[in-house]
């Protein structure tokens, strides 16, 4: 008898836990596991997986209970879905079979299905009730530590509120936000991005065949606006992929050449620029063979730890560990220090990395700022509305966190700053 689309889903999500807890894998590169599903199934077992990743903590303290020894990370990760799932609200009788087949059909831990029954029936009968009571999951020690230490524990309990809250579907518009955010049902934020609460699945909002909008965290837009580009520039965006910048650049009118190492990665850029009609020169390359000058204006999305998008990745945690931060702190100097060769004299460029880590943000332009006499910092490229005063940083760039706009929301944590090169 074929599985459920339900079942399918839920077999779906645990497999992905098991990739991210037990091989250390990253939810975006596992996308292919999840082609043989329909794409309601698919949205809805990579919705388990955040669901269950972002309560993993709060899920463990609650099964500690009930165990005596922790299981198979296969099993344990069933256990653990069941748990959050019920845990927020889901029906009891669907969660529990379901999650005792998972495990019957296994040739190797069958012999658990009554033990996967027993606890979960015991969550069901109200071992799940304390899950509202427990602390907010933290961030793991290599990541709250130097978090603590650049912003205080009230700005990382705060953060770490956001991240359990997960994130809220934003849109860019190719042209009119207002006419988007009326026909999806989204909410227009200050900033011109469109907000949808509960979107469901993203290929069937209205637009999203012509290419009206694209996907876009509300913070990651902030760069592309503090470039101020205007129809005809020559503009250069290093480390395009996934290309949404790419698309803001080039609905703004501008001539951009886009650049990114990854050939899988700007097929994505080109297929996303089709879809809504815009143009861009993508070319598969190191940013550092890359050596035509004169641009007006350069974009410089670093590669970076990635730490501040853990709202919508709470994958990240749980599999990275801090290791090779400090050889991407060196390859982003790198980085800005051959792009400013590449601006025209009087051009400026946006540097940003989505990391909450000074040392990828404002130590970067600090230092930037030390080597090259003739560049300054121009805070007043990130003078937009929806942005406080007090997000402005020392060196001139515009520091967000997680926890801004949280009655709203949220948004990516972002570093960006905009520099302007003497003509």
């Amino acid at each position: 008898m074929p599985a459920s689309p339900t079942s399918s889903a839920r077999r779906a999500a645990v497999l992905l836990l098991d990739k991210v807890l037990g091989e250390g894998r990253l939810l975006g590169d596992l996308h292919g596991q999840l082609e043989p599903l329909a794409p309601h199934d698919r949205a809805r077992a990579l919705r388990l997986a955040l669901d269950t990743l972002r309560g993993l903590d709060r899920a463990d303290r609650l099964l500690s209970r009930q165990l005596r020894k922790s299981p198979q990370l296969h099993v344990m990760n069933i256990l653990r879905l069941g748990t959050v799932e019920l845990a927020m609200g889901g029906d009891a009788h669907g969660i529990v079979s379901e999650c005792v087949g998972l495990v019957a059909t296994h040739p190797h831990y069958k012999r658990l299905k009554g033990m996967v029954n027993a606890v979960l029936r015991q969550m069901a009968d109200g071992g799940a009730r304390p899950w509202h009571d427990l602390r907010v999951p933290r961030l793991p020690q290599w990541l709250r530590d130097p978090l603590v230490a650049a912003w205080g524990s009230g700005a990382v309990t705060a953060m770490e509120k956001a991240h359990f809250a997960g994130a809220p579907l934003d849109l860019t518009a190719k042209s009119d936000a207002g006419a988007v955010a009326q026909a999806t049902g989204g909410t227009l934020l200050p900033t011109g991005s469109v907000r949808l609460e509960k979107a469901g699945q993203v290929s069937a909002l209205p637009g999203f065949d012509r290419g009206d909008w694209w996907v876009q965290d509300a913070a990651a837009a902030l760069p592309v606006r503090g470039l101020a580009l205007k129809p005809g520039e020559r503009v250069l965006d290093l480390c395009a992929a996934p290309g949404g910048k790419t698309m803001q650049i080039a609905a703004a009118g501008a001539e951009v050449t886009a650049l990114d190492i990854s050939e899988k990665r700007m097929a994505r850029v080109a297929e996303n620029l089709a879809r809504a009609g815009l143009n861009a020169d993508c070319r598969v390359m190191d940013v550092f063979d890359f050596s035509e000058g004169g641009h007006d204006a350069i974009l410089l999305d670093a590669p970076c730890s990635a730490t501040g998008t853990i709202r919508r990745h709470p994958d990240l945690p749980h599999a990275r560990d801090g290791a090779g931060i400090s050889e991407l702190i060196t390859l982003q100097a790198a980085m800005l220090d051959h792009a400013l060769g590449l601006l025209a004299p009087g051009g400026r460029l946006v540097f940003c990395t989505c990391s909450l880590l000074p040392d990828e943000g404002e130590v970067q332009i600090e230092e930037a700022l030390a080597r090259h006499p003739g560049l300054r910092s121009d805070p007043a490229a990130f003078d937009l509305p929806g942005l406080s005063e007090s997000w402005l940083t020392q060196e001139g760039g515009l520091r967000l966190r997680p926890d801004y706009w949280a009655q709203s929301g949220g948004m990516d944590g972002f570093y960006m700053a905009c520099l302007r090169k003497n003509a």
